[in-house]
């Protein structure tokens, strides 16, 4: 089997700039996160000059403005903010600057601030897309346009005040209050630019955070799509991973998801090289894994029935079950089926 996702565990600290650069941080890994917030705060003031420009003129800037946010920076910095939500990117001694990410930058980028950290830390990683997850896919058939556009809506209209009610029931009044305040400030400050000019604030701030909880969605969606109801706890068995893909290069080798969710602070980099060394226990568990795609064309491929591409992009690990387009096929539509509540829960293998 043939890897092509970048192994990034050697950092490349060259310059003086690379050196002091990473005095400032925890891991020299995490350097590229650095220079990313540079080129994001750099579209951050794009999108503050676009606030001067108070007429109709600014309709055609717009498409421009959200090219360069959406294939320029939007999936690195997304998964910029996933990982340094799991392991902290500044030195305590400069931890102020840990806040830069999810409140100067992240309301640019369609993350309203700390929500995200309160959502995906604080309750998707501890409930595993198990049904008291808020995220969770289990009850819809994942293979459903229908079930899925209810699973974006209940998020978009109800999200935000089940996730504060998830940490009130838990008593996690620290992330209840962090999600609260962030959503809140970003409407109230959202609310008041729409007063100085209100197309600007649709184009930098409004529309984006509809696209990007969107993305967010499908993204869970097709990384949680395929679960085994014998055994929904199982991150090999209601995860999957996506390998050798452009995505993967881009956005900090998200697609290992499946030992993203057996061991979160697991530092992107390691990701691949955790897939080689344990290729065994990927085939006795008979993971999902797909190669060349992301979780987004994954989802894709779902919503509209191209079990096909699906089979074609599934990757036959040494030691599975062996199984023909097919028996693929058969496998992969056995678990989009909905899912009861009460499902027997497990845990993933030692």
């Amino acid at each position: 089997m043939e890897f092509k996702d970048l192994d990034h565990s050697s950092p490349r600290v060259e310059t003086a700039l690379d050196r002091s650069l990473a005095a400032l941080i925890n891991d020299e890994r995490d350097l590229p996160f650095v220079y990313l917030m540079l080129h994001c705060a750099a579209v951050a003031l794009a999108g503050v000059g676009l606030f001067a420009v108070r007429d109709e003129r600014l309709w055609y800037l717009a498409p421009v403005y959200w090219a360069v946010w959406a294939f320029g920076v939007l999936d690195r910095f997304i998964l910029m903010l996933h990982c340094t939500s799991h392991r902290t990117l500044f030195k305590k001694q400069f931890g102020w600057m840990n806040q830069l990410i999810p409140w100067a930058l992240g309301p640019f980028m369609g993350e309203t601030p700390e929500t995200y950290f309160a959502h995906h830390m604080g309750m998707h990683h501890p409930e595993n897309n198990l049904p008291d997850d808020l995220s969770s896919t289990m009850k819809y058939r994942r293979d459903s346009l229908l079930h899925w556009l209810s699973y974006y809506g209940d998020f978009i209209l109800f999200g935000l005040p089940r996730l504060i009610g998830y940490h009130a029931r838990k008593k996690n009044q620290k992330l209840m209050l962090r999600a609260a305040v962030g959503e809140l400030s970003f409407i109230a400050v959202a609310a008041g630019l729409m007063a100085v000019n209100w197309r600007a604030t649709l184009v930098v701030f409004v529309i984006p955070v509809v696209v990007v909880r969107l993305l967010m969605m499908a993204g869970n969606w097709g990384q949680h799509a395929f679960v085994d109801a014998s055994d929904p706890a199982n991150p090999y068995k209601n995860s999957i991973t996506c390998i050798n893909s452009r995505y993967n290069r881009r956005a900090f080798n998200d697609g290992y998801h499946i030992h993203h969710h057996v061991k979160a602070r697991t530092h992107w980099s390691e990701l691949p090289a955790e897939f080689r060394d344990n290729l065994a226990t990927y085939a006795r568990e008979d993971a999902i894994v797909f190669e060349g795609v992301d979780f987004f064309m994954v989802w894709a491929y779902l919503m509209l029935g191209q079990w096909k591409r699906l089979a074609k992009c599934f990757v036959r690990i040494p030691g599975a079950p062996e199984r023909d387009e097919a028996a693929v096929i058969a496998y992969l539509q056995s678990r989009v089926q909905p899912i009861a509540r009460d499902a027997s829960p497990s845990s993933a293998p030692a």
